[in-house]
């Protein structure tokens, strides 16, 4: 083998670990922005933007890295979440667990119309 000139024999390694012991919950309980909008969708009729749906994770502490696309001025308008829109992302992100079941349990679930 010679190193000098980026000769490198490989072969195919194959790994195996088990998970058995690690708290692996934060990997289970993450469902894509896209499976929320599906969701809330077919359970409610409502159309819901990403933006909605991040302002929803943020209010109940659920951690998102730096948006890429912010407003380069301050001070500007930033629709927030219509309360149906977000009852009904909440209901979402209780069905994918990412927020605790009894959150809003005094509530009536939506029905298709968006409404309770």
């Amino acid at each position: 083998m010679s190193l000098s000139k980026g000769e490198i024999s490989s072969k195919p390694v194959r790994v195996e670990f088990s998970l058995e012991g690690l708290d692996t919950s934060c990997l289970l309980n993450e469902a894509t922005y896209q499976q929320l909008k599906a969701y809330v969708l077919e359970h409610t009729g409502l159309h819901v933007s990403t933006l909605y749906i991040a302002q929803v994770k943020a209010k109940h502490g659920i951690i998102e890295r730096e948006c890429c696309n912010k407003a380069k001025t301050e001070g500007g308008r930033v629709p927030k979440c219509p309360q149906e829109k977000e009852r009904a992302i909440e209901e979402a992100l209780k069905h994918f667990r990412m927020i605790p079941w009894d959150m809003l349990a005094t509530q009536k679930p939506l029905n298709a119309g968006g409404v309770r």
